[in-house]
């Protein structure tokens, strides 16, 4: 390919044994891709953060990786957010992904700010680059938030992050490029010139992937649930298809004019690896 892409992975913090066994499995697989940086995800409510540094503290210490802590609003007073934030600067990590972050109730609860916390993902970014130089990283929706009142009032709070101080958006998982490509259009014509980067999640669980689709807004178009239809039982099958899947939109992107791809990993490696692969990032 001519024009070389670049990769980076989310990875999410182990809960056991052999949860971190498979996670730095998969951190070895893909650093030699030698990736932009690799994400660490944080849990409904704040559940992992102790795990979440943990992971993000090994990464600087064992690995030439450059890791980037997501950090969100939910559970905690702003003390405690900013301790975070300050011990994520004194090991090392210069990169926050600043999200407002789910209630511990779960996705579909209403989100209420901690009396003593930042209000909202806005008021995080803003919070962090007072306390130093971070580079931040922000969400968005293709398709919109499923609980904002409408994709220009998204949009709205899209531009008041980078205002803020956010210096790059990820997108949400999307199944077809055209809802990316209708999402930059309206993103550009609204003033916003950071990057936004796609966020890709290679499929082999539809069933999990469903899920994940429906929590985040994003719809699933019928031609993409019928590759799954009869592959419940069939791992193998499964791979292939996501892998064939995945690689197709990532190179619609590509054609585009898009370079940039940020994997979803869900700790796995195999399906980003090939993906990658196809698109021309090679060790």
């Amino acid at each position: 390919m001519s024009v070389p892409i670049q990769a980076s992975f989310e990875f999410s913090p182990p809960k056991n044994a052999e949860a971190e066994k498979t996670l730095w499995q998969s951190i070895e697989r893909l650093a030699p891709l030698k990736p932009s940086f690799v994400s660490v995800t944080y849990g409904a409510g704040g559940s992992t953060r102790e795990l979440t540094h943990a992971t993000v503290k090994r990464l600087v210490n064992e690995t030439d990786l450059a890791p980037a802590a997501h950090l969100t609003c939910v559970a905690a007073s702003k003390s405690e957010v900013d301790e975070v934030i300050r011990s994520y600067w004194d090991i090392g990590v210069k990169h926050i992904v600043a999200l407002r972050g789910d209630p511990p109730e779960g996705i579909d609860a209403k989100y209420e700010p901690h009396p003593k916390g930042y209000e909202s993902s806005t008021d995080l970014v803003r919070g962090i680059k007072n306390i130093a130089d971070f580079e931040v990283s922000v969400g968005c929706y293709p398709e919109k938030h499923p609980q904002s009142p409408s994709m220009e009032q998204d949009i709205e709070f899209l531009k008041q992050k980078v205002d803020a101080g956010a210096t790059r958006a990820i997108t949400q998982l999307f199944c077809e490029a055209d809802h990316y490509f209708r999402f930059i259009d309206r993103v550009r014509k609204a003033g916003i010139e950071i990057p936004i980067v796609p966020g890709i999640m290679p499929v082999t669980n539809f069933k999990g992937f469903q899920r994940m689709a429906t929590g985040c807004g994003a719809s699933i178009p019928d031609w993409f649930a019928d590759r799954y239809v009869g592959l419940d039982d069939d791992l193998e099958t499964r791979r292939l298809v996501g892998a064939m899947v995945t690689a197709d939109l990532c190179m619609r992107l590509y054609d585009e004019g898009i370079t940039d791809f940020h994997f979803y990993t869900l700790n796995r490696a195999s399906l980003t690896y090939a993906i990658c692969h196809v698109l021309g990032l090679r060790p």
